[in-house]
C-alpha cells in the first residue's frame, strides 16, 4: 500500500525528496531552497509527503490546502521505479486522501510529452481547462509559463476559474495577477 508520509526539512528522507525536486524539475520551475525548505517547515497550507511503499521510496508530492480545494504543486517519481504503475496509482491514492476539488497544472500540449502527460491525468480521472492560465515565475527575474489547469472532483471550474486562479497565485507565488 502506498503511503503519503508529511515531511520536515529535518527528517532523514527529507535528502531524497530535495535530490528528487532538484533532478526532476528545472531551476525555472522551482522557488529558491530557502523558500521551499520555509513552507516545508512553517507553512501550515503546504505540505511535503515522502510517496512510500514498505521501506521503497517511491517519490514525493507537495500539496496546498488552499481555499475550497487542494492543489498539487509537485509531483515526481523516482527514476528506479518510473514506468512500472506507480503513477496511476498515486493519483489513485491523492484522489482517495484529497477528497473534494483537486487541481494542478500542467504545460500546454504543444509536443508528444505534454500531451502524453494530459492524457495519464485524465486517464486519473482529471478534466483539462482550456481557459488561459500563466504560472508566474517561481524565481525573481525568471519567466511566467502559458500553462492550462486540470482539475478532479467536480464536473467543471469554468464559474470559479478566476477565483481558483487568484488563489494559487496570491497563496503559491505571492503574486496578484499575472
Amino acid at each position: 500500500m502506498l503511503q503519503f508520509i508529511p515531511l520536515h526539512t529535518k527528517d532523514q528522507s527529507y535528502a531524497f525528496v530535495e535530490n528528487l525536486w532538484h533532478e526532476s524539475f528545472p531551476e525555472s520551475e522551482r522557488r529558491e531552497d530557502e523558500a521551499q525548505h520555509h513552507n516545508v517547515d512553517h507553512n501550515a497550507a503546504f505540505t511535503c509527503y515522502l510517496i512510500a511503499e514498505n521501506t521503497l521510496q517511491i517519490g514525493f508530492i507537495t500539496v496546498w490546502t488552499l481555499e475550497g480545494f487542494s492543489y498539487v504543486e509537485h509531483l515526481a517519481t523516482s527514476p528506479l521505479v518510473r514506468n512500472k504503475g506507480y503513477g496511476r496509482r498515486i493519483m489513485e491514492e491523492l484522489r482517495n486522501q484529497f477528497q473534494g476539488l483537486l487541481i494542478l497544472e500542467v504545460e500546454k500540449p504543444v509536443d508528444e510529452m505534454s500531451r502524453r502527460r494530459i492524457g495519464f491525468y485524465e486517464r486519473c480521472g482529471f478534466r483539462l481547462c482550456e481557459r488561459d492560465y500563466v504560472q508566474p515565475p517561481y524565481r525573481k527575474g525568471g519567466e511566467s509559463l502559458p500553462m492550462f489547469l486540470m482539475y478532479a472532483g467536480t464536473d467543471d471550474i469554468e464559474a470559479d476559474f478566476e477565483s481558483i486562479r487568484d488563489e494559487i497565485y496570491e497563496k503559491v507565488y505571492g503574486v496578484k495577477s499575472v
